[in-house]
């Protein structure tokens, strides 16, 4: 008789157990067609994003990440997404006819997401970007899945624009690289005041300060040395995607602030053109007194800059004069 009491209660223990279990797993709306988050056992090593025809992959070799197998990518970057894929989570789920006005009438395009550890794939979705919510998206597992909006908890920022085929995002958000060695010639044009520009020359470390006419005398050049030495790390904070063509040649159009032209030994020029930046945040059409837009002549796209990052090279003339 014992024995069968047992054998009964290690039964009903072992039945409650799995009932837990069931019930600590269970999803409401159903686990496969509703987990978006990775579960690495010892990290992200790879990332694959698709649009239409367009495909870019994330990997990492070593210790560094690369971009399509090339350039190094942004830190910052491959920090963040590697955070939003292993923490993403349901926000709320989707109504048919929701995603039938905000995704199919207007013909949005997933992206398709694929992550991997080593050869092991831990998660594929698919990321809808819209408008119609601050995170930026609607998700789904597979394409007949139940859409939902993701987000990662405790923040309400739009994670649909990490999911991107767009390299320029992935790369170092940098404009100027250079040592002071590398560097044969800077011309800086205040455009605003031309009687502040200047331009420098490197003839073999022995620089050139000039006012654009003339050779100039009197300057200290260990000024003129620790200016171009600014040019170790110059960054810029973001780029201005969302920025259609109409509002860019508005801004091009637009008398620039500043322009400064660097030519390296090697012969390379880089040129970057500073505008005044609005404010968009509260639409009064006032001047933001703390970024500027800036433009390389290599790229197409805008970028938001700094003054704290671009002011050690927006130097008037008389910078290198004795007080």
């Amino acid at each position: 008789m014992n024995k069968i009491i047992i054998r009964l209660v290690i039964l009903a223990f072992a039945s409650a157990l799995i009932i837990l279990i069931l019930f600590k797993s269970r999803s409401p709306f159903g686990k496969n067609n509703s987990s978006f988050a990775s579960e690495p056992q010892s990290g992200i090593t790879r990332i694959e994003f698709t649009e239409g025809d367009k495909q870019l992959t994330l990997e990492k070799k070593d210790e560094k990440w690369l971009i399509n197998g090339k350039g190094e990518t942004r830190k910052s970057g491959i920090l963040y997404i590697s955070r939003v894929l292993q923490e993403i989570k349901i926000k709320s789920p989707v109504s048919g006819e929701l995603f039938e006005k905000e995704i199919t009438e207007k013909k949005i395009v997933p992206v398709r997401v694929k992550v991997f550890e080593k050869r092991k794939l831990l998660k594929s979705f698919l990321v809808y970007k819209t408008g119609s919510n601050v995170y930026g998206n609607f998700m789904k597992i597979r394409g007949s899945s139940k859409p939902f909006i993701v987000s990662v908890p405790g923040s309400e920022i739009n994670i649909g624009s990490v999911f991107t085929v767009n390299e320029l995002f992935w790369q170092p958000y940098t404009v100027f690289n250079l040592l002071p060695s590398e560097i044969a010639s800077v011309v800086f044009e205040n455009l605003s005041d031309t009687a502040s520009s200047f331009s420098i020359v490197n003839n073999n470390r022995h620089y050139v300060l000039s006012d654009g006419t003339r050779n100039l005398t009197g300057y200290d050049s260990t000024l003129v040395v620790r200016y171009l030495s600014y040019f170790t790390w110059i960054p810029f904070e973001s780029w201005v995607f969302e920025t259609g063509e109409k509002e860019k040649k508005i801004v091009e159009r637009q008398e620039p602030l500043y322009r400064i032209t660097v030519t390296t030994v090697n012969g390379i020029t880089e040129v970057l053109t500073l505008w005044e930046r609005m404010n968009s945040e509260n639409n009064t059409g006032s001047k933001d007194t703390d970024r500027l837009l800036g433009k390389t002549q290599n790229r197409d796209e805008l970028f938001v800059m700094r003054y704290f990052d671009i002011d050690p090279l927006l130097k008037k003339r008389s910078y290198f004069f004795p007080k």
